[in-house]
């Protein structure tokens, strides 16, 4: 069994999350309603028990912003606590002016990898999160962005094909930066038109040495664990960005909502079949392990 690496999960108190605290409202993974609880390490452990998961990297929940430091701290004690998770993702706010002093209170946690603030705009109001599409290219980000390779630190990227050639000209002008795109782009659909979008936006990052995409959350959209969805978007990813680029993600307990743990992870090994040991190690292990996880 190949060793895995899960590089996009969350664990979370409700009590801290606005968005599961009051009225419900619209989220682009649907109705929400059994996961409006507290999803502990121990839970989260038990899902993935058997199915080869051997570390795990946390990614920021959308705590209040003033909580940034609350939450890699509380993440960072369950760390000690469990041995899990191997390396954690928090949030930063890059639209202030000055982004350094968020980042010099990070800094102090050794699982700290990198930063994450959502970017993705959609045409679709209850797709959006990001105030406007150019927001990732917005001057101030832009600055922001630069100041993480001076902590070493990571960027999930997390865009719509639309927003993708502005992407990658983040990338492109960081080169000493790491960014992993999140859920490989958001294919919210299987229109001949949508995937052809969706293409597209993937290859504008291809040859981009320090851009690595992750394959998680391919269910967000249509609210299931759909075999031929993740093999489509498995074997586009390679063959425009090659599995050195590429790792995979469970984004549970998201995913709980529709399938189990180890269902997810049986898909990626059925379309992982095809394109052989080499890429299955990659995907599953490897270029999360030198990204967020070096020695």
């Amino acid at each position: 069994m190949t060793d895995i690496i899960d590089s996009h999960f969350h664990i979370w108190r409700q009590t801290d999350l606005p968005w599961l605290n009051g009225p419900m409202v619209p989220r682009i993974f649907g109705p929400y309603e059994p996961i409006r609880r507290d999803y502990p390490i121990e839970e989260y452990l038990a899902d993935l028990r058997d199915t080869g998961v051997e570390k795990a990297v946390y990614v920021q929940t959308n705590w209040a912003k003033e909580n940034f430091e609350k939450e890699v701290g509380w993440v960072s004690e369950t760390a000690s606590e469990h041995g899990w998770p191997h390396a954690i993702v928090g949030y930063a706010d890059m639209t202030v002016e000055d982004v350094r002093p968020q980042l010099d209170r990070l800094i102090k946690y050794p699982l700290v990898r990198g930063v994450r603030m959502q970017l993705h705009w959609h045409e679709v109001p209850e797709y959006r999160f990001a105030p406007s599409a150019a927001q990732v290219v917005d001057p101030v980000v832009r600055k922001n962005v630069a100041r993480l390779k001076d902590y070493g630190y990571s960027f999930d990227l997390q865009l719509f094909p639309a927003q993708m050639r502005d992407g990658a000209r983040l990338v492109a002008e960081n080169p000493e930066t790491n960014f992993i795109l999140t859920h490989c782009g958001m294919l919210v659909d299987r229109k001949p038109g949508t995937v052809a979008a969706w293409q597209e936006g993937l290859r504008q990052f291809a040859g981009l040495d320090n851009f690595h995409a992750k394959l998680s959350g391919l269910g967000t959209f249509v609210h299931a664990n759909d075999p031929s969805l993740i093999a489509l978007i498995i074997d586009n990813a390679i063959d425009t960005l090659g599995s050195t680029h590429l790792m995979f993600g469970s984004n549970f307990p998201i995913e709980k909502l529709w399938t189990k743990y180890g269902q997810v992870v049986d898909a990626y090994r059925a379309a992982l079949d095809s394109h052989g040991a080499t890429a299955t190690a990659d995907i599953f292990r490897n270029t999360a392990e030198r990204v967020y996880l070096p020695a």
